[in-house]
């Protein structure tokens, strides 16, 4: 009864195991994943913070100059000798305020010309996340592609086991000579490679994943799961064109710096015009006792007319349109190329799938058939195997490379047109 009762306890106690193994096992799908990343990436949140930054400059782009309070105190006398009088007999005090009028909206041009600055910032953070979005989903993509070239390696391993034991009893029997369960054997030495290979390269994927994710789990206990598959159905070219014009951060970030080189003109222009400074002042001043003036100062703008920044800001116009244009070429070059390498891997794809893979199993079957009842030779077994291998590891490997293509068509519209 006790050995019952401990026998019971054992077995809840190692299903346990399994329980709190799995529930320490931290696997994310590409949504959780990129969540994360948003949430934790230091090189992201770092951009965020320069996007404040620019926000912060509107506010001292908008206000307005400080006035200016001058005080004197004069002919205080002090010492003696001379008539006599008071030492404050003949002194003079006076307060002046004065403040500098700025005419032709500079201060609305300094603050549209900040705003706009904010605007290239949030373009240009889009932009950073497009490219660091990229890198995360290769890393992703990897870490798929290593596990299922892993599962791959794994079953051949397998298979490739139970075609030595069943030889080894062959060889026992007399059926096979020793030569040919040592070529056998040899061959396992690819299989096994494949396997270690396979290992090394998903923690590798892994590592990457978690550094964009400024994650500190352990490579163990981390783990990403998603569809590894491809679809066949692609959208025109104009159509991710189009999209790519609509969405692409750092196109709207070139037209953004061609509309705040027009406002940066137009404040050079107006910070050429003549801001008067106006002032009033309250004094005493004997014998007149007390008084009050007004006064407005000009200043003669004969020499500088900011001639200098009004050609520089002209030329800048010119400078960042000639950028726009060059950046909406690049934009049609990078969806026209990862456009043309996901719809060549499509094609490369579809007969892997429709007939390759079947194939390549139905081959390597009726070989090992006929091998093991000798109709066919060692040499046309092993060649099978490996054709099988290389045709469903390039199976795995094309797959990869169309999400990854996929994944940098993605980048090259802007947005995930392809999920």
């Amino acid at each position: 009864m006790w050995r019952f009762i401990r026998g019971v306890c054992l077995v809840a106690c190692f299903a346990a195991g399994i329980t709190c193994q799995a529930q320490a096992q931290k696997s994310l799908t590409w949504d959780e994943v990129k969540s994360q990343f948003e949430a934790n990436n230091p090189t992201l949140r770092a951009g965020q913070i320069g996007i404040d930054e620019s926000k912060a400059n509107e506010i001292t782009a908008y206000l307005r100059p400080n006035p200016n309070l001058a005080l004197l105190s004069d002919q205080i006398d002090p010492f003696p000798g001379g008539p006599a009088h008071g030492t404050f007999a003949y002194w003079l005090a006076s307060a002046t305020v004065s403040y500098l009028h700025e005419r032709q909206r500079k201060r609305e041009l300094r603050l549209d010309s900040a705003q706009q600055a904010t605007g290239i910032a949030v373009s240009s953070q889009a932009d950073l996340e497009r490219g660091l979005l990229f890198n995360l989903r290769g890393a992703f993509v990897a870490t798929l592609q290593a596990k299922a070239v892993l599962k791959v390696a794994q079953a051949n391993l397998e298979y490739w086991d139970k075609v030595l034991s069943i030889s080894r009893d062959r060889y026992h029997a007399g059926d096979i000579a020793q030569i040919d369960l040592d070529r056998l054997e040899l061959q396992r030495v690819q299989f096994e490679s494949d396997l270690q290979t396979a290992e090394v390269n998903l923690r590798t994927a892994k590592i990457q994943v978690l550094l964009l994710l400024n994650d500190r789990t352990p490579i163990d206990q981390f783990d990403v799961f998603g569809l590894f598959d491809f679809s066949d159905q692609l959208s025109s070219l104009d159509e991710f064109r189009k999209i790519a014009l609509e969405t692409r951060p750092d196109l709207k970030a070139a037209a953004q710096a061609v509309e705040k080189a027009n406002t940066d003109h137009k404040l050079a222009v107006a910070n050429g015009s003549t801001d008067p400074t106006f002032s009033a002042d309250v004094g005493r001043n004997p014998p007149i006792d007390q008084y009050f003036g007004v006064g407005v100062s000009i200043p003669l703008r004969i020499f500088d007319r900011n001639q200098g920044e009004k050609q520089r800001t002209q030329l800048d116009i010119d400078r960042n349109q000639k950028l726009l244009d060059a950046a909406t070429a690049q934009v049609f070059s990078d969806v026209d190329s990862a456009y043309a390498l996901v719809n060549s891997n499509v094609i490369l794809l579809r007969p892997y799938k429709e007939k390759y893979l079947e194939q390549a199993v139905r081959v390597r079957e009726t070989v090992r058939f006929s091998y093991e009842h000798g109709g066919a030779a060692l040499l046309d077994f092993i060649n099978a195997e490996n054709d099988f291998r290389s045709v469903e590891l390039n199976y795995v490997n094309l797959i990869g490379a169309y999400l990854t293509a996929a994944a940098q068509l993605n980048m090259a519209v802007g947005r995930e047109a392809i999920q």
